[in-house]
């Protein structure tokens, strides 16, 4: 098995044979959003995705597809509140509807238009949840980008 151990911030990824041939060695199982009020934004999430929650521990709400598929969103506790830009954020389609009516489904559940300093030509619009943690709706619908593939 061919593994390569990164030395340096910019040095490669561990790499094994069975990526080289295509394989995956690892799967993303939850991603994490931290929150004063994990529960409103779970719910706020579980809205937005049509998810449920599917466990809750040590204040922890852990939300997924109804049917397993897919990694959770896990929100988890903090004490404080999201004070600066996420580095990391969810880029939501539409799906079965135009964009501006899923625009409009967003903020009725509870998000905010928000300015991170996109452009005014930018192919997507910033939102934030409850809590202010950023994600972006994108301009082409599901069908329109599945449409360009």
């Amino acid at each position: 098995m061919l593994v390569r151990h990164a030395t340096s911030p910019v040095a490669p990824a561990v790499c094994t044979e069975r990526e080289q041939d295509g394989g995956m060695t690892c799967r993303i199982a939850a991603i994490a959003i931290d929150a004063v009020q994990p529960r409103l934004v779970a719910d706020f999430w579980c809205h937005v995705l049509g998810w449920r929650v599917v466990d809750e521990d040590d204040g922890v709400v852990s939300i997924g597809p109804s049917d397993g598929t897919g990694p959770t969103i896990d929100v988890a506790p903090v004490p404080e509140s999201k004070t600066v830009k996420n580095r990391l954020h969810l880029d939501l389609r539409a799906d079965g509807v135009p964009t501006a009516d899923e625009l409009e489904r967003l903020l009725g559940l509870g998000a905010r238009p928000t300015d991170v300093g996109q452009g005014a030509d930018a192919t997507w619009l910033v939102l934030s949840d409850p809590e202010g943690n950023e994600f972006c709706l994108l301009a082409r619908t599901v069908h329109e980008a599945r449409s360009d593939e």
